[in-house]
């Protein structure tokens, strides 16, 4: 077992969810869709973890209580670096406060393990694809096709604290703990 992992919280998506996410693959070339067992919602990134960090992270998380919440999957965008899409993307929405709320309180139980949060702006999103080498032009009609789609409401119940192992083909992802609502 390693002494450190790399960890990041994040909420599971329903298998029926995931089924209509992959049947959007338009197929581009350089646009890698992501298999339906890394696809989750990201409410922090935490890095390598040592095994007593993550201990203590544990206990912090289990206090973390909002109630269940329903949250919608609307509409298909993209992140671009340096110019380019770099990450195609479903959005959750005109913004849902139970989620701001639940990023909100898993960050400060970070804080309160002793491991640093995650800092970035939350902008809620599920990841769908990765873009190499995809022009901006190449992905514009995939987009607009989908810009508003909705992809239906999940109730979140429960968040997951997942290992992250990087491999050359992408990550595998693990439920280390599960937290319910």
């Amino acid at each position: 077992m390693p002494l450190e992992q790399r960890l990041f919280i994040g909420l599971e998506l329903p298998a029926s969810c995931k089924a209509d996410i992959a049947e959007l693959d338009p197929g581009i070339r350089g646009l890698r869709w992501l298999p339906s067992t890394q696809i989750h919602l990201t409410m922090g990134f935490l890095g390598n973890v040592t095994r007593g960090e993550e201990a203590a992270l544990a206990e912090k998380l289990s206090g973390v209580h909002v109630p269940r919440f329903f949250l919608p999957l609307q509409g298909v965008g993209s992140f671009n670096a340096r110019g380019r899409p770099s990450v195609v993307w479903i959005g959750t929405g005109k913004g849902h406060p139970h989620l701001f709320a639940l990023h909100q309180h898993i960050q400060s139980a970070v804080l309160r393990s002793g491991l640093e949060p995650d800092l970035k702006p939350f902008h809620p999103h599920v990841t769908i694809a990765r873009a190499k080498d995809v022009s901006a032009q190449a992905l514009q009609p995939f987009l607009r096709a989908h810009r508003d789609d909705d992809f239906g409401l999940f109730e979140v119940t429960e968040f997951i604290l997942y290992s992250s192992v990087l491999h050359t083909e992408g990550a595998t992802h693990r439920a280390e703990s599960r937290f319910p609502l």
